[in-house]
């Protein structure tokens, strides 16, 4: 199943862009003989000021028909790091080919693009930096594979 990570925004050089292609290169190691990769970012900038209504439209075009479509919401639910290894897994034994994640604007994702989601996520009651939530999400699609090949590296 192949993953895509759709911003709002470019990730420029820096440590946060070094965190991100350091995880997604284990989840490309980890990962392929698990069915789940590659991963690919679509990132999408809204010039002409259009708010999230015009957000959500490129974010639209970059999700590919039939993917399983989750929204990093901050009203989503929390999971637990298996929780989210087990939705992961559950997509992909169910046939999908692929799942998008979703990080919006400084507004958030659209309520068109939300209402047509499978799963709204949260990484936690508290507001998280746009190129930290990359960072994060990136992490735990790599911590997701790492559970399902049996990895030390979550530990309970």
């Amino acid at each position: 199943m192949r993953l895509h990570l759709c911003a709002v925004g470019r990730l420029r050089a820096g440590p946060e862009r070094e965190l991100v292609d350091g995880y997604l290169q284990r989840l490309d190691r980890t990962g392929r003989p698990l069915g789940l990769g590659p991963a690919t970012e679509h990132e999408v900038e809204d010039r002409k000021g259009g708010g999230m209504a015009a957000e959500g439209a490129l974010l639209s075009r970059v999700i590919p028909d039939g993917a399983a479509l989750v929204v990093l919401d901050e009203r989503g639910k929390t999971l637990s790091s298996p929780e989210f290894a087990q939705a992961l897994a559950g997509w992909r034994d169910g046939g999908r080919q692929d799942a998008a994640f979703v990080i919006g604007g400084a507004d958030g994702v659209d309520p068109t693009l939300r209402g047509r989601a499978d799963l709204a996520i949260s990484l936690g009651r508290m507001v998280w930096p746009h190129m930290l939530v990359r960072v994060m999400l990136a992490e735990q699609l790599y911590r997701a594979a790492t559970i399902l090949a049996g990895s030390p590296y979550h530990r309970v």
